[in-house]
């Protein structure tokens, strides 16, 4: 089974169903992984798309629950809650969209058997940014109004931040320049950026431009051509030193070549040794 899902003007295309033994912190692709997910969306496609339709790859890991079979595709996708000794409890397997009923799982397991326990909420439990959705969900117009931010970007703030887009608006209304577009990577504003540190608890580089934004996925230049800007923005707020600042954009060059190289590599074993020619940045600071 493929998923291509739409994603604002590109797609996500995936995934690979094979097992990793390598580094667990890096996982990398492979160019054997990229042509069999080219290969098989091109099997539906009137158009074929190839290699220089790529804009970014990204890999990551799922736990599985071991069962009979060695095959990756036949272990189980599910995940199990054990109270192995009294007052220890354990989650196995699961998936990052199932999170929340894993951690509603896992507590009721916790306080199974305690008096005056409620019943869980989390089914009712907003998430961040949803709080107040229906309150601005049509609202940009009105939001957009005295923020010198273009209606339209704060349409696509709002499928970013939810509710939350009024604090990234009032970062720029302190601060005009802070609702500029990013050096290459338009779609997002400077103001995102100090967002994602004051916020988000972004601590580097890569933190912005890989997971508090999609920058490194929605790029040709996979963030190296929006690293300095994005750096200096950073370093006004979290009181970096020049030579702090010139070091997370050197890792962040460093980690795309790696993860560039490592796609170019034919199997797990030469893409996982390519990407950890990059050191973590988190490992020096």
């Amino acid at each position: 089974m493929l998923f291509v899902i739409p994603w604002g003007e590109r797609w996500i295309v995936g995934t690979t169903d094979t097992p990793w033994r390598l580094d667990r912190d890096h996982p990398a692709a492979s160019s054997a992984d990229i042509d069999y997910i080219l290969g098989q969306v091109n099997r539906v496609l009137v158009r074929p798309v190839g290699t220089d339709d790529i804009l970014g790859v990204y890999a990551g890991l799922r736990p599985l629950l071991a069962g009979e079979s060695d095959e990756t595709s036949r272990l189980s996708r599910e995940h199990a809650v054990l109270t192995p000794v009294p007052g220890l409890v354990l989650v196995a397997g699961g998936k990052y969209t199932t999170y929340r009923v894993m951690a509603e799982d896992a507590v009721d397991a916790a306080v199974a058997g305690l008096p005056g326990v409620p019943a869980s909420r989390t089914a009712r439990l907003p998430l961040v940014g949803a709080h107040h959705w229906q309150e601005v969900r049509d609202g940009a117009a009105g939001l957009a109004a005295g923020s010198g931010v273009p209606e339209e970007t704060v349409a696509r703030l709002l499928r970013r931040h939810g509710d939350r887009t009024r604090d990234v608006l009032d970062l720029v209304r302190e601060d005009p320049a802070l609702g500029r577009p990013l050096e290459g990577a338009p779609g997002y504003l400077a103001a995102e950026v100090l967002h994602a540190v004051l916020a988000e608890g972004a601590l580097h580089l890569d933190d912005v431009l890989t997971r508090r934004t999609r920058v490194s996925i929605e790029t040709a230049h996979r963030g190296v051509e929006s690293a300095p800007e994005v750096a200096r923005l950073m370093a006004a707020a979290l009181g970096w030193d020049e030579e702090r600042t010139a070091r997370e954009v050197a890792h962040y060059g460093a980690r795309v070549e790696a993860e560039r190289e490592s796609q170019r590599m034919p199997d797990d074993h030469t893409a996982d040794a390519a990407r950890l020619g990059a050191p973590d940045v988190r490992a020096g600071v």
